[in-house]
């Protein structure tokens, strides 16, 4: 049983231009503001709202999706006060739950029926089991922004059937602010899944930035989405591979040198060229450690690039999580040196370790909750952040986000919060795992082959 109440430790100082925020910190509490009781962690979304609160002309959102409604009616009183309020939505995520009929809800897959529920429970203040059009105007965020005339777009408006998943998760205030998270605005990525008392969120992280150059690029991003004509877009926009190649681009703010690029590039480009590219050139510069936080990785060229650190030394950790860290297309499996088949399959290119490491697991989480971190830190001076899963639907197939922050300072932050995941992770092989590689070494004895790289289940990550 992961504990409810641990240890509280002393907040780390934090540096003037660049906040880092946690939900499940332990150096911070607050009370959930739709359960109702006390616990530790940073309220992101409280983060969110205090920031929009401030703003004074403009705030530009890009998130895939937006069920938040204390966040929606933050920007429903800066609309009113005459601040441009723009919002980009995954398309997947961009209908109210209360517009669903019950032959509708019927029709949706588990996963989507799911999610459905937990947001009805939300809606239903009194929890009577009926969801009065008071609750609806109160609590459906996206009946919040309808009703507020506040425009907003989804990754179909270019005319397509939608990018692989527009799967930002970033604001742009009065162009001076910029908050990047891994979080989306809900409930389960910021407090914890409504209906169980234990959960406490999906771990997630959020940076706040005070730079007016950083946010000019977050702003040209989002207007070649957003399709307004000011960077010579169509008035449709674009998403996906439509948008034009742009290479990582560098940005002093007070004694931190920031990076960040976007996704998705195409097939086309050299790997190189890449966000997966560039994730791995960064990780290239390690000198001694680099630990690792990543709802997925299945990118075999970055885990390639982690060997070539091992062979020089430099001492690796990576938590994944449980739901994807022992799936054939893993690469955690190749950094502990095992080769899961699908069926009788081995992913193409797939490079176990002849030397792996014991530093590989999954950390213990409350039932329900997600390791959903996308976050690498190098030698405490470097951190690698953002909405950029580590897997090939990320790099190209999605809108995505990935910053490289330079400063000790904020690499403080996030190596507490890996110091708090890694100390009661599940390192190593488990049972499970073993009992299937000694199933398929009798199931597939001499017949087993190579495949294409396994890209469907990491097309449908969050």
């Amino acid at each position: 049983m992961v504990p409810i109440h641990p240890v509280k430790l002393t907040p780390l100082p934090q540096d003037p231009f660049i906040q880092v925020y946690f939900n499940q910190s332990v150096a911070s509490h607050y009370t959930d503001p739709y359960r109702l009781h006390q616990r530790m962690g940073d309220n992101l979304e409280q983060v969110i709202v205090e920031a929009i609160g401030q703003a004074t002309s403009s705030i530009d959102v890009a998130i895939q999706e937006l069920r938040s409604p204390q966040i929606a009616l933050a920007l429903q009183d800066r609309h009113r006060s005459g601040v441009r309020v723009r919002v980009i939505l995954e398309n997947t995520y961009s209908r109210p739950w209360s517009s669903y009929s019950a032959s509708q809800v019927a029709q949706l897959q588990p996963r989507q029926r799911a999610r459905y529920q937990e947001g009805m429970q939300l809606l239903d203040q009194d929890q009577n089991g009926h969801i009065s059009p008071d609750e609806i105007q109160q609590r459906d965020a996206l009946i919040i922004l309808q009703r507020s005339d506040i425009p907003w777009k989804d990754d179909t408006s270019d005319g397509s059937q939608g990018s692989g998943l527009q799967h930002h998760k970033f604001l742009v205030i009065d162009g001076r602010y910029t908050i990047v998270s891994s979080a989306n605005f809900t409930l389960s990525d910021f407090h914890g899944d409504f209906a169980n008392p234990e959960s406490r969120g999906n771990a997630n992280n959020l940076v706040k930035i005070d730079s007016v150059p950083l946010s000019a690029l977050f702003t040209v991003e989002f207007n070649l989405m957003w399709g307004d004509g000011i960077v010579q877009t169509t008035s449709q926009g674009r998403f996906g591979v439509k948008k034009p190649y742009r290479p990582p681009q560098g940005v002093t703010i007070g004694k931190s040198l920031v990076w960040v690029q976007f996704s998705p590039a195409s097939r086309t480009l050299p790997w190189e060229k890449t966000v997966n590219g560039f994730i791995a050139n960064t990780l290239a510069r390690s000198q001694y450690a680099v630990d690792m936080a990543l709802f997925v990785f299945s990118d075999q060229s970055i885990a390639n690039q982690l060997q070539s650190l091992q062979g020089r030394g430099v001492a690796i950790r990576l938590l994944v999580d449980a739901g994807f860290l022992y799936r054939p297309f893993s690469e955690g499996l190749d950094l502990m040196g095992v080769t899961l088949f699908n069926g009788c399959t081995i992913e193409q290119n797939n490079r176990p370790w002849t030397n792996p490491l014991q530093t590989v697991g999954t950390p213990d989480m409350p039932q329900g909750d997600l390791l959903h971190h996308k976050f690498a830190v190098m030698d405490g001076t470097t951190v690698i952040t953002g909405s950029h899963n580590w897997s090939d639907a990320a790099n190209h197939l999605n809108d995505e986000t990935l910053l490289v922050i330079q400063n000790p300072t904020i690499a403080a932050h996030y190596q507490r919060e890996f110091e708090r995941l890694y100390s009661n992770a599940r390192l190593g092989v488990p049972p499970f795992v073993q009992k299937q590689l000694q199933k398929q070494s009798q199931d597939c004895k001499g017949n087993h082959h190579s495949s294409v790289d396994d890209r469907v289940m990491v097309a449908i990550l969050k």
